[in-house]
């Protein structure tokens, strides 16, 4: 059986939009597989996801998703057409690489964020530890944000950025039950991997207030939170 390894469900769900995006590729693809709980420190690219399967340990969402493909087919995509493919990655481009620096601001950056975020992910370590551990952490994801280019906007700039891929996430998806139509594919794991972290974390942002607005994303992550309740 897969296992995947990841940070926990600190909000009754994976506050790691690609650990989530993982878990629901898993679970919409049909994989059998079980949950750990992952450390940093023993990953191979010192992030989370990863998975080991047969003794075989893969890391990144990504290539884990390419891994899984390989071995054991492609039950999400394909049935996907070349330009259909093309489109889909584009839009993970645009989930992943965009409106994730978004949520990363919301929650760590963001004071109004980061005083909810902070004790729900460091309310574990013992007390000076859990003074002194938070703050470094939170400097370096600064750096992280500066360094990618999102820290330099204002707030209002940024939440509007992110915003906006929100806008283009409701006009892709419409009235459809998934963001390509009748069947899920890939593009919903990662979807759903933000979507349900922007709406069901317990952070008021204006990330999260601006998405709740569009009715049809609000019922697509609660649909898909269902499904991996199964």
């Amino acid at each position: 059986m897969i296992t995947l390894y990841h940070f926990g469900d600190t909000f009754g769900f994976d506050p790691s939009p690609f650990c989530l995006k993982m878990e629901t590729y898993l679970r919409l693809a049909g994989h059998p597989f079980q949950k750990k709980r992952g450390d940093l420190r023993k990953a191979p690219k010192r992030q989370l996801p990863v998975i080991e399967d047969d003794g075989r340990i893969v890391a990144d969402s990504r290539f884990i998703i390419e891994y899984l493909k390989a071995k054991y087919g492609n039950p999400l995509d394909g049935h996907l057409s070349p330009a259909e493919l093309a489109n889909l990655h584009a839009w993970q481009r645009m989930i992943e690489e965009s409106l994730y620096w978004t949520i990363v601001y919301s929650r760590w950056i963001d004071d109004d964020g980061w005083k909810v975020f902070r004790p729900l992910v460091f309310g574990f370590l013992p007390g000076p530890l859990r003074s002194l551990i938070p703050p470094l952490v939170r400097r370096r994801v600064a750096r992280t944000l500066n360094g990618q280019g999102t820290l330099r906007h204002s707030k209002e700039e940024i939440y509007g950025l992110g915003l906006r891929d929100v806008d283009a996430l409701a006009g892709l998806l419409g009235d459809r039950p998934y963001m390509f139509g009748d069947k899920p594919t890939s593009l919903d794991a990662s979807a759903a991997g933000s979507l349900i972290n922007i709406l069901h974390a317990p952070l008021e942002t204006p990330l999260k207030v601006g998405t709740a607005k569009y009715t049809n994303l609000a019922a697509y992550a609660d649909r898909i939170r269902e499904r991996l309740k199964g």
